[in-house]
């Protein structure tokens, strides 16, 4: 099997996630890395390795921030 690589790139409403010379665009970041670990998900499955690609945010919200 091969490698299956998943890269989430994007900003302000357009985001995408490009595999295989592909490009799906998601209006917003976590929904295109949602989607990105179900095909990420079906080619381990299917016996693929797996890179997952996000990149880090500008700014951050989220409990974790939380003041």
């Amino acid at each position: 099997m091969g490698l299956a690589a998943y890269d989430i790139v994007g900003g302000a409403g357009e985001w995408h996630v490009r595999h295989d010379g592909s490009k799906n665009t998601y209006e917003t970041k976590e929904a295109a890395f949602e989607a990105a670990v179900v095909a990420a998900s079906l080619a381990l499955r299917q016996g693929h390795g797996v890179t997952l690609t996000v990149p880090e945010s500008e700014s951050t919200t989220g409990a974790a921030n939380a003041g």
